[in-house]
């Protein structure tokens, strides 16, 4: 997982990968009754663009629960990050969970803001009306990460709490610790070593240790810091191997595009992005449909 991934995408992979966790975690309150039974169903803002006009939220991740036995409606469950809390705006959440309650045609809507930061004066309800009544009362489950007691979760046995140590309160002292919980819970709790490799690097960079704190986690945690090392070292070596596939496919396009310009003249931008978008494989046999072809619709005919 790269480094450069923001906030919001790193929060939506973990809510994708794990969204029972994540419900019983972020949204403890309304998740209690969220047993094995139930499905739980992404449903990607793609499908949702043309309802919820042009602006773009970063994390979008609805999830429909749903009962098998249908003892209850189905629940949907409205996710979002917020790395800024000053930039919070619950009129545009309200706005967002009308517009996806009307789109599903659902009353059940359980809104939730996971907050990174904190900061003061936060709105924590909505209510539009005069003097003599109200008519529109809107409030929201709130997960504050950095004032929620890391002590509570070190033996969690929900993936999601542990990943998110590094993220809660703890003593300044306590930090290589936390780092190793959550390590520890990454390493027990996911048995997929895929995985392991992907969220090693969730956890590295929410905790942030120095030089001298991760050679003081090394002494300290040598069984959970050789795991450690495997998986870092198997990181790197896909890396190198991703990075030369991916240097040899670009020398295919570039060669095979000086090729389709001498033949057939500047290349047109909807070709220029079917050669950027090719697999190797594709790269290949157009190179060697070029031989032959008369044209350039010859060239990509299977």
């Amino acid at each position: 997982m790269s480094r450069n991934l923001s906030h919001d995408q790193n929060f939506k992979n973990l809510i994708l990968d794990y969204p029972r966790q994540a419900l019983a975690f972020f949204a403890e309150e309304e998740a209690a009754e969220i047993d094995a039974s139930v499905t739980i169903t992404p449903l990607r803002q793609e499908q949702l663009k043309e309802r919820l006009g042009e602006r773009f939220r970063e994390l979008d991740v609805p999830l429909l629960v749903e009962w098998p036995d249908g003892r209850r409606e189905a629940l949907l469950f409205v996710l979002e990050e917020e790395t800024q809390s000053r930039r919070f705006s619950i009129h545009r959440l309200a706005h967002y969970c009308l517009d996806l309650a009307e789109l599903l045609a659902t009353e059940r809507v359980v809104p939730v803001v996971i907050f990174l930061r904190e900061h003061p004066g936060l709105p924590r309800d909505l209510v539009l009306g005069s003097e003599r009544r109200h008519y529109l009362r809107f409030d929201y489950l709130a997960c504050m990460l950095a004032s929620t007691p890391a002590e509570r979760y070190l033996e969690s046995d929900n993936l999601v709490a542990r990943l998110n140590l590094p993220n809660m309160r703890w003593p300044p002292d306590k930090k290589v610790e936390i780092y190793a919980r959550a390590i520890e819970g990454l390493l027990t709790l996911e048995p997929n070593v895929e995985k392991q490799i992907k969220y090693l690097d969730f956890v590295d960079i929410y905790t942030g240790l120095s030089e001298a704190e991760r050679f003081d986690y090394e002494s300290r945690y040598p069984q959970e810091n050789a795991a450690m090392t495997g998986l870092a070292e198997r990181l790197r070596t896909e890396g190198r191997q991703e990075g030369r596939q991916e240097g040899i496919q670009q020398g295919e396009q570039g060669l095979l595009r000086k090729l389709l310009e001498r033949r057939f003249g500047p290349l047109e931008s909807a070709t220029e992005q079917r050669l950027q978008n090719a697999t190797t494989e594709e790269l290949e046999h157009w190179a060697e449909n070029l031989l032959e072809a008369q044209s350039l619709r010859e060239v990509f005919t299977q």
